[in-house]
C-alpha cells in the first residue's frame, strides 16, 4: 500500500463533476477532472476525441494483460431544460437532505465517480497483477457514434482489450442491488412518408388522400405482434410515436403525411429483418390505396445477451455481499453503450436507481454512492483474488 495513499471520496468527486456543465456535446472540465485524478494515481491516459466528442482512456498496469478490469461510463449529461423549475442550481452540486443535487447526479456522474474512486483505491491500496481500464466518453446521451465506439476503435488500434467492462449506469428500479442488466433489447425507429395528391376535400375523388394509406400503415404495424417474449427477453413492442400532415386546412385533402414509428426488438429479431418486414407493409399499403410510401430507418442498436456466467456472478456476488440482495438479471430497458461494447468482450451493466434521472432538480443519496463504490470495489478485489 502506498505510504500516502488517502481513499477517494466518490461522493465529493461526483459533486466536482457535476459542477462541470458537460451538456453533449461539451466536455464542461469533467473529463479534464477524472484525467488529473486518474493520472495522478498511476494510470496511463489518453484522450481519444473524434469530431468534436471529447473521450477519456485510462489503464493502469501492463498493456494487454490476460486479465483487464474494464468499467465504462459517461460525463455527459441531457440538457436542464427550464432552468427556473429547479429548486437547486443544476450545476451547483448542492448538498441537502442527504442527497446530491444536479444534473448527471443520476446519469451518471455518480456511477463514473464511484468507479473511479474504487479503480484508484483498489490499485493503490493493492495493486494487483493485472490491469484496470477506464474507458469514459463524453457523447452517450447525444448520437453516441463518436463516444464508446470512438474508444474502442482506438483500443483496437492501439493494441488494448478489456477482458470484462462494468457500464455504470442505473440499473435498479427500487433499490440499490435489485438489478443487474445482461443485455438490452434492440432499438430501431421508422420514419414513413405517404405521398398521395392534393386537392379541394369537396372534390376527394380528383385527389389521392394519403392519410387513409397512412391511417391503415400504422394501424397494420401496431396490430402485428412481433413475439411473445423468449427466456431472457421481454416480447418486442412497436410504438406509433407521431403521425402528421402539417395541415392547417380543413378544404384541402393534403399531398402528403408523415408517421414514425419505434421498435423495442428481442434476440428473436434483428434490424435488417424488421425492416424487411416493414418495407413489405408499407408496398401492401401503397398498393391498396395507389399512392408511394417512403421509409427511412435508423437502427440504434441491435439486441444482445451476455448469458448468465462468471462475470454475472461476479456481479451478484459483490451486490450481495455489500447490500444483501441478489440483483435480478435483466434485460429491460432503453439502450446503453453496452451495446457497443458487447462487441468488444462480455458486459454487464450494474449502478444506481434511476428515479431522477433526466428529471428537474435530478439528485441522488450520498450514501448510495458510497455504497456503489464500495459494490465496484469488491468486484474488483474479487476478479483478481
Amino acid at each position: 500500500m502506498a505510504k500516502d495513499f488517502i481513499p477517494v471520496d466518490a461522493a465529493e468527486l461526483t459533486r466536482t463533476l457535476i459542477r462541470c456543465p458537460s451538456v453533449t456535446p461539451e466536455e464542461g472540465g469533467a473529463l479534464v477532472a477524472l484525467e488529473a485524478l486518474l493520472s495522478g494515481a498511476g494510470f496511463d491516459c489518453a484522450r481519444v476525441d473524434r469530431n468534436g466528442t471529447s473521450n477519456l482512456y485510462a489503464r493502469w498496469g501492463a498493456k494487454g494483460h490476460a486479465k483487464t478490469f474494464g468499467f465504462n461510463g459517461h460525463t455527459d449529461v441531457v440538457p436542464v431544460g427550464d432552468a427556473a423549475a429547479w429548486s437547486v442550481d443544476p450545476f451547483g452540486a448542492e448538498l441537502r437532505e442527504g442527497m446530491i443535487w444536479g444534473r448527471g447526479a443520476t446519469d451518471m456522474k455518480s456511477g463514473v465517480a464511484a468507479f473511479a474512486a474504487a479503480a484508484v483505491d483498489f490499485v493503490q491500496a493493492s495493486p494487483p497483477e493485472g490491469a484496470v481500464v477506464l474507458a469514459i466518453t463524453g457523447d452517450e446521451e447525444g448520437d453516441a457514434t463518436d463516444g464508446t465506439v470512438a474508444l474502442l476503435d482506438w483500443m483496437t488500434a492501439q493494441g488494448e482489450q478489456m477482458s470484462l467492462c462494468i457500464v455504470g449506469e442505473p440499473t435498479c428500479p427500487a433499490t440499490l442491488g435489485d438489478m443487474m442488466k445482461i443485455g438490452r433489447r434492440g432499438s430501431m425507429t421508422a420514419h414513413f412518408v405517404v405521398k398521395g395528391v392534393q386537392g379541394h376535400s369537396a372534390y376527394p375523388h380528383r385527389a389521392k388522400n394519403p392519410l387513409p394509406a397512412m391511417a391503415r400503415l400504422m394501424d397494420r404495424l401496431a396490430s402485428h405482434t412481433l413475439d411473445e417474449g423468449t427466456d431472457h427477453f421481454d416480447a418486442s413492442t412497436l410504438a406509433v410515436v407521431t403521425i402528421d400532415t402539417g395541415n392547417a386546412a380543413s378544404n384541402v385533402i393534403p399531398a402528403q403525411c408523415r408517421g414514425t414509428v419505434n421498435i423495442r426488438f428481442n434476440d428473436l429479431h434483428s434490424g435488417a429483418s424488421l425492416q424487411a418486414w416493414l418495407r413489405d407493409e408499407a408496398d401492401r399499403v401503397a398498393g391498396e390505396y395507389d399512392v408511394s410510401v417512403e421509409m427511412s430507418v435508423k437502427i440504434s442498436g441491435e439486441s444482445f445477451l451476455t448469458p448468465p456466467g462468471p462475470l454475472s456472478a461476479l456481479v451478484a456476488k459483490a451486490v450481495e455481499a455489500e447490500t444483501g440482495l441478489s440483483p435480478v438479471m435483466s434485460t429491460t430497458g432503453g439502450t446503453s453503450d453496452a451495446r457497443f461494447v458487447k462487441s468488444h468482450c462480455p458486459v454487464v451493466e450494474f449502478g444506481l436507481v434511476g428515479n431522477f434521472m433526466h428529471q428537474v432538480d435530478e439528485r441522488v443519496p450520498v450514501a448510495e454512492v458510497h455504497a456503489l463504490k464500495a459494490i465496484y470495489g469488491r468486484m474488483l478485489r474479487d476478479y483478481f483474488a
